[in-house]
């Protein structure tokens, strides 16, 4: 039951870490995402960090964009054992799409996101 969790050490929340993912960080779009992932060597735990962000200027109000970070949460929760590698990453987690998508079309994406993450890095 315990691969179904998502804790708090696999939040990406440290400033110093977010600017680090962006700027030196790698990105690919696959609809509806544009997804920045970061290598990091291994200290603690073996989690990787995600960040899942709805932009504010697409969706203004705040309960559509939390509608949306909890859609991608979920999604991530669900899937991310498919993603296994033995190096930890930052991966960030942008929605692009200018409409809000039923959990069933992200879940779709995201999959198909950690499907290319796990290529890139074997």
């Amino acid at each position: 039951m315990g691969q179904y969790n998502f804790l708090k050490e696999e939040r990406l929340s440290s400033k110093k870490d977010i600017k680090e993912l962006f700027s030196k960080g790698s990105s690919f779009y696959l609809y509806p995402f544009k997804v920045f992932f970061l290598e990091k060597p291994l200290k603690g735990p073996h989690l990787n960090q995600c960040l899942f962000s709805v932009p504010k200027r697409t969706f203004k109000k705040a309960v559509d964009r939390n509608l949306l970070k909890r859609r991608l949460r979920e999604a991530y929760r669900l899937n991310k054992q498919q993603f296994v590698s033995e190096k930890k990453y930052f991966i960030a987690y942008i929605y692009t799409a200018k409409e809000k998508l039923p959990f069933a079309k992200i879940e779709k994406g995201l999959k198909s996101t950690l499907v290319r993450l796990s290529n890139n890095f074997e």
